[in-house]
C-alpha cells in the first residue's frame, strides 16, 4: 500500500496512542526521515536506482568526479552514489583495484591511449591508460535517493518501491515506542522491522527470474579480437 509521509504519522500514532502533543509532526517527519536513511544504505545496490548516463572524457586527465560523470549532457539530479559498469563505443572497459593498477602503471611511464580499466575510490574515476583524447563513456551507476523525511510535505511519497512504505512505517513505530519510554514495544517492533526489511530485500536483491541462469562463464579478453575488440572465453562457470 502506497503511504505518503501524513498517512505514515497518522499510523504511527494509531498504533501507539499518541497524538500531535506527544510527538509533533517535525520530530517524526525525522524519524521516518532516520528509517528511510536505514533502508535506503542497507544495500549498497538497490536495483530501483540504478541508472545510466554518460560522460565525455578530457584528452591527459585520467580522474573523474562522480559530480562530473552525474552532470552533462545527461544530467542524474539526485547525484551519483556508486559505478556499476564503464563501456566505450568499442569495448568494455575492466574494473581494477588501484593497488593492482599502480603496479600495472608507473607513475615513470607515460601511458596514455583508449581505456580499458577503471578503478573507483574516494568518490572518483580513475581511467587506465589515461585517455589521449575526448571520448564518451557510458555508464551505470547507482544514484541518491530523493531526500524524504525533515522538509517533506504532507503528500510525498518515499522514493522507494511501494513494498517497503509499510516497513518505514514499522520502523517509525519502534521508535516512536522507544520515545515514549517502552523500550519492551520498541524492541518487538525493531525486531519485527528488521524482518520485514529482509523479506522486502530479498525481492529486490534475489538473481534475477529467467532460468537456467549462468554465472562467471564467461570472461572478457583480446586475444585474436583484433586491436579496440571486444571477445569472450568460455571458463565453465555454474549453471543452476
Amino acid at each position: 500500500m502506497t503511504m505518503t509521509i501524513a498517512q505514515m504519522r497518522t499510523q504511527v500514532r494509531s498504533i501507539v496512542d499518541i497524538d500531535a502533543t506527544d510527538i509533533d509532526d517535525t520530530t517524526l517527519n525525522n524519524i521516518i526521515g532516520q528509517g528511510f536513511d536505514t533502508i535506503v544504505y542497507s544495500e549498497k545496490r538497490w536495483s530501483f536506482y540504478e541508472v545510466s548516463t554518460t560522460f565525455n572524457t578530457v584528452e591527459s586527465t585520467k580522474d573523474y568526479s562522480l559530480s562530473t560523470i552525474a552532470g552533462s549532457p545527461d544530467a542524474i539530479t539526485q547525484g551519483l552514489r556508486e559505478i556499476v559498469a564503464i563501456r566505450d563505443d568499442d569495448h568494455v572497459l575492466q574494473y581494477v583495484g588501484r593497488d593492482g593498477a599502480d603496479w600495472d602503471y608507473p607513475l615513470n611511464v607515460d601511458t596514455s591511449g583508449d581505456s580499458w580499466e577503471w578503478s573507483f575510490w574516494n568518490d572518483n574515476v580513475r581511467l587506465y591508460p589515461t585517455p589521449n583524447a575526448a571520448q564518451t563513456m557510458y555508464v551505470r551507476g547507482v544514484r541518491y535517493p530523493t531526500d524524504f523525511g525533515v522538509g517533506s510535505a504532507d503528500s510525498d511519497l518515499p522514493d522507494l518501491p511501494e513494498a517497503f512504505h509499510a516497513v518505514l512505517c514499522t520502523y517509525a513505530i519502534a521508535r516512536a515506542y522507544l520515545q515514549q519510554e517502552d523500550p519492551v514495544m520498541a524492541q518487538q517492533y525493531q525486531t519485527s522491522f528488521a524482518v520485514e526489511l529482509d523479506n522486502v530485500a530479498r525481492r529486490y536483491v534475489d538473481t534475477p527470474a529467467p532460468q537456467p541462469m549462468v554465472s562467471n562463464s564467461r570472461k572478457p579478453t583480446r586475444y585474436m579480437a583484433g586491436f579496440g575488440a571486444l571477445r569472450y572465453a568460455n571458463t565453465g562457470g555454474v549453471i543452476w
